[in-house]
C-alpha cells in the first residue's frame, strides 16, 4: 500500500464516527475511544489496511486534552531506516554529509501533542530502541546532537502485522511491543461487517459530490447488492475510492461491472486506476464503434533475468511480494498518466516527493 510519509492526499471534511461505521462489530470502538482519549495513555491500532485506523487515531486525539496542540503522522513504512530516524528525532548540522544546518524532528513538531506512528512493525530495531526510551523517558538525542531533547508527546501506533509473531521471531523487541499495547483497539475488515455497506456507500456520495462539486449519482438497484457480496481486499478505503471514482463519472456503470466481474473470478479489482473503456456498443446491426486514438505505448523493458527463489521466513516472503505488487502499481500509473508524476503522485494519493523517491528505489527511472 503507498502513503506519504508525513501526510495523505487532501480528502473532503468527514464525520469520523460514521466513517468508522456503525454495526455490531464496531460498536465497542467509540468507547474505547472515549474511554483513553482523556488519559495519555500509549494506544496500538490493529487492523488490515484499509479499515481506517488513522481515523481511529484522529478521533482520539481530536477528542483528547491535546485537540488544539499537533497532531503528526509518520508512515514507518514509507522510508529507509536512516532517513526515518532524522525525519523522526531530527539533525544538528554536520551530522552527516548534507546535514548543513539543524533540522528539528517531527517529535519536536508534534510536542505537547500527538504522534501516530503508522505501519510500526516496519520499523528497524536500532531505531525500536530510541523509540523506546522516547516512551519511558520522554527525551532523544539529535542525530549528531550531544544534548537530550525532552517533549511531551502521546503515542499511538498502527500495525497491519502480526507483532506477537514479529517478536517471536525477534524482528519487534518485546519491551517495546509491551510499551506500546497498554490498549488495543482492533478494527475488522470490511467484509466481517457487510451490514455496514450500504451506510459507508452513501456516507461517500454525499461526501465526495459536495467534494468535487458534481450532482448526485443515482445507483443501479444492484450496485448495493454487489458491493455486499464482494470481499474488499482493500476494505472502507477501497470502497471509497470506487465511490469517488463513480462521483467523477458521474455513473455507477464501470465500478458494477469491475465488482461483478471480480466475485465471478474470486479476484482482486484490477488496481486503483483500471482504464476507463467505454463498454462496447454498435449504432446498428453489423456497425462496429469508431476506432479509439491510438496512445503511444510505453517501450516495454529489457527482459528480466528469472527472479531467484524466494527463501526465509513468510514475513520476508509477503512483503517482497508488496514491493513488486506496489512496483507494478506506480508503472501502470505512469504509463496511464504518459509519465506525468505529479498526476501519477495525485492519483496514487502520496505527495510528489514520495512518488519520486519509490520510482528510484523501483528503479523505474529509465523505464520512461
Amino acid at each position: 500500500m503507498i502513503r506519504d510519509p508525513v501526510r495523505s492526499e487532501a480528502r473532503p471534511p468527514r464525520a469520523p464516527a460514521a466513517q468508522l461505521g456503525t454495526g455490531e462489530k464496531m460498536r465497542e470502538v467509540p468507547d474505547l475511544i472515549r474511554r483513553v482519549a482523556d488519559t495519555d495513555v500509549t494506544v496500538l491500532i490493529r487492523g488490515e489496511s484499509g479499515t481506517g485506523k488513522e481515523l481511529v487515531a484522529r478521533a482520539i486525539h481530536s477528542t483528547s486534552a491535546r485537540r488544539d496542540k499537533a497532531f503528526v503522522k509518520v508512515n514507518c513504512a514509507a522510508l529507509p531506516s536512516g532517513l526515518l530516524e532524522s525525519e523522526l528525532f531530527g539533525f544538528e548540522r554536520g551530522a552527516f554529509t548534507g546535514a548543513i544546518q539543524h533540522k528539528p524532528g517531527k517529535f519536536e513538531f508534534a510536542n505537547h501533542g500527538t504522534m501516530f506512528l503508522d505501519e510500526i512493525s516496519e520499523m528497524q530495531p536500532p531505531l525500536q530502541a530510541k523509540l523506546l526510551q522516547v516512551l519511558q523517558d520522554g527525551e532523544f538525542a539529535r542525530l549528531g546532537g550531544r544534548n537530550d531533547v525532552k517533549v511531551d508527546v502521546r503515542i499511538l501506533a498502527a500495525t497491519n502485522s502480526d507483532l506477537e509473531v514479529a517478536v517471536s521471531e525477534g524482528q519487534f523487541r518485546e519491551d517495546l511491543f509491551f510499551r506500546l499495547n497498554v490498549i488495543c483497539i482492533t478494527l475488522p475488515p470490511l467484509r466481517q461487517r457487510r451490514d455496514e455497506i450500504p451506510g459507508l456507500t452513501s456516507l461517500f456520495l454525499q461526501q465526495y459530490a459536495e467534494h468535487y462539486n458534481k450532482p448526485p449519482i443515482a445507483l443501479a438497484s444492484d450496485t448495493i447488492r454487489l458491493f455486499e457480496e464482494y470481499e474488499w481486499p482493500g476494505n472502507v478505503r477501497e470502497l471509497e475510492n470506487l465511490v469517488k471514482r463513480m462521483v467523477i463519472l458521474g455513473t455507477d456503470e464501470s465500478v458494477r461491472r469491475e465488482v461483478a466481474e471480480a466475485i465471478a473470478s474470486r479476484t482482486r479489482l484490477p488496481g486503483p486506476i483500471p482504464a476507463l473503456e467505454p463498454h462496447p456498443t454498435t449504432s446498428g446491426a453489423g456497425v462496429a464503434p469508431p476506432p479509439r486514438p491510438a496512445v503511444p505505448a510505453v517501450p516495454p523493458a529489457a527482459p528480466a533475468a528469472p527472479p531467484p527463489a524466494l527463501t526465509g521466513s513468510l514475513k520476508d516472503i509477503a512483503r517482497h511480494a508488496a514491493r513488486e505488487a506496489e512496483r507494478e502499481m506506480i508503472l501502470r500509473t505512469l504509463q496511464q498518466t504518459r509519465w506525468n508524476r505529479r498526476e501519477a503522485a495525485e492519483i496514487l494519493g502520496i505527495s510528489y516527493k514520495a512518488l519520486l523517491y519509490k520510482i528510484k528505489e523501483a528503479e523505474l527511472d529509465n523505464a520512461s
